[in-house]
């Protein structure tokens, strides 16, 4: 299982990252080993800045290899919510030096899933996705206000990674995202219900 992450797919979050509106699509890799379903993730040692980041995400069902954008929403199956934790601090180093991300992005237990809800009628599920943090609501939004499509992202990538059955397709975070610490409760909601709860610990 390969779980690709879109970057900066909404533009309020472009911006809070100080960071420009990409004119195609940005993407890096996690392994296997970041994915989770756990409820009670405790934050690494490693990282005094963990940030939370909540996604829409979607199950690719056959390989997928060049798919045409008109063709790309017969290869998802299944969406869900998701988190991909970030250590922040790691981050903000490796960019300072130019260097990759990926101790920052795909360590282990770095890609939360939720499970996994079918697609009827290959219909995309349009509504508002939601976090809060502690009850409070921190991160929200929907397919609309994606810069690229689910559709368009596939289409993307596979023009360069060849996709398989039951890889996962992370579609990037609205604005909102910011740090956790041990005790913290996230929850995620879509079209007011609720779809995770996570404990930090």
């Amino acid at each position: 299982m390969k779980i690709i992450c879109i970057g900066r797919n909404f533009l309020d979050h472009a911006k809070e990252m100080n960071a420009e509106q990409p004119s195609e699509p940005v993407f890096f890799i996690k392994p296997e080993t970041a994915f989770t379903s756990q409820t009670e993730l405790k934050i690494p040692e490693f990282t005094n800045n963990l940030n939370y980041e909540l996604e829409l995400v979607f199950r690719i069902s056959k390989t997928a290899s060049n798919v045409l954008e008109s063709d790309a929403l017969a290869y998802f199956d299944a969406w869900t919510l998701g988190i991909d934790f970030t250590a922040r601090d790691i981050q903000e180093e490796l960019k300072a030096k130019r260097l990759p991300w990926e101790k920052a992005k795909a360590f282990d237990c770095s890609a939360f899933c939720a499970a996994f809800v079918n697609l009827s009628n290959q219909k995309l599920p349009e509504n508002r996705f939601n976090l809060h943090l502690n009850k409070q609501l921190v991160q929200s939004g929907c397919i609309s206000e994606m810069i690229f499509s689910p559709m368009q992202l596939l289409a993307y990538v596979s023009r360069f990674i060849t996709l398989h059955k039951d890889d996962l397709l992370y579609t990037g975070t609205p604005a909102g995202v910011g740090p956790l610490k041990s005790g913290d409760i996230l929850s995620g909601t879509y079209d007011f219900t609720q779809i995770f709860e996570i404990q930090m610990k």
